[in-house]
C-alpha cells in the first residue's frame, strides 16, 4: 500500500534524526498513518560526495515522487580547508553548485515541496574539546576548531540565498538557533550535533515553515491511510476498508 513520502535527505544531522526525541522521529509521530517519514542522511558527507548518489537516493525510476525532500548540508561543507576535517571541506560556491544540482534531480521527479535548511550554528569551544576526547590527545591541531561559526555562516547564507532564487521554503537555522539563550549548550552536545532540546527545536521550526509555506501538507490536511476502527463493520469488515481504500485511491504496491 502506497503512502505518501517525506524524505529527509542530509549529513549526521538527519542520519541521528530518528535517534529518540530526534527530530525526523518527532516528525514521522506527527504524521503516523499519513504519511511515510523516510531518513536518508549520511553521517560525514558532503554536498561533494553525496551528488554522486543523489541519483540512487531518489532513482528516476520510482513511480510515486516524494511529497516532501528536506535537504540538510553544509555543516561538513563548512570544515576549514586547512585544519581537522579538511577532507570534508568544499568551497561555498561549490557547496551552492552542488545544492542547486540536488533540487534540480528532485524536482526532475515531479517533487514540487523542497525545504532547504541551512546549517546550525556552531559552538567553537566545544569542538575543541570534543576534538581533544576524540583523538585523545591535546595538541597544536585539536587546540583550534576545526569548524568556525563565522565560516558557517557562509554556508548557511548560501543556502537561504538559493532558496530565495528558486522559491524554496528555506529554514534557517542558523539564524534562529542563535536566537536563543545558551543555545552552545542548550541545542548542541558536542558544539555541532542536537542535543534533546535542540532536536525539539528542529522539528517545531520544521514544522511552522511547513504549516506556513506548505498549508495543504499540514498533518491536518491529509487523511489517514485506513477508516478509524469506530468506523468499521464489524459484521461486514471487508466492505468498510475495501470501499475506503477505493474511494481514496489507495492500492497495494
Amino acid at each position: 500500500m502506497l503512502r505518501p513520502q517525506f524524505v529527509l535527505f542530509g549529513d549526521s544531522l538527519t542520519q541521528r534524526s530518528f535517534d529518540e526525541g530526534g527530530w525526523g522521529a518527532r516528525l514521522a509521530s506527527e504524521y503516523q498513518r499519513k504519511v511515510d517519514v523516510i531518513n536518508r542522511g549520511y553521517s560525514g558527507y558532503n554536498t561533494r560526495w553525496v551528488k554522486h548518489i543523489v541519483p540512487l537516493v531518489f532513482p528516476v525510476s520510482q513511480k510515486i515522487p516524494p511529497e516532501l525532500v528536506t535537504i540538510f548540508f553544509g555543516a561538513n561543507d563548512a570544515a576549514l580547508p586547512d585544519r581537522l576535517s579538511a577532507r570534508q571541506h568544499v568551497p561555498v560556491q561549490e557547496f551552492r553548485g552542488n545544492l542547486l544540482s540536488i533540487v534540480q534531480h528532485v524536482q526532475s521527479l515531479g517533487t514540487k515541496d523542497i525545504v532547504l535548511i541551512t546549517p546550525p550554528p556552531l559552538d567553537e569551544a566545544a569542538r575543541i574539546r570534543h576534538n581533544q576526547q576524540q583523538n585523545e590527545e591535546v595538541s597544536e591541531a585539536t587546540s583550534i576548531p576545526e569548524r568556525t561559526n563565522t565560516f558557517t555562516s557562509e554556508y548557511a547564507a548560501a543556502a537561504k540565498q538559493l532558496a530565495g532564487e528558486l522559491g524554496l521554503p528555506v529554514l534557517d537555522l542558523f539564524t534562529e538557533i542563535q536566537k536563543q539563550k545558551a543555545w552552545q549548550t542548550e541545542y548542541l552536545e558536542d558544539g555541532l550535533h542536537f542535543t534533546p532540546a535542540g532536536n525539539k527545536a528542529v522539528f517545531d521550526l520544521l514544522l511552522k515553515t511547513i504549516r506556513k509555506d506548505l498549508p495543504h501538507l499540514r498533518a491536518e490536511e491529509l487523511s489517514d491511510d485506513f477508516p478509524s476502527h469506530r468506523d468499521i463493520d464489524e459484521n461486514d469488515p471487508a466492505k468498510s476498508l475495501v470501499s475506503y481504500a477505493k474511494s481514496t485511491s489507495l492500492q497495494a504496491a
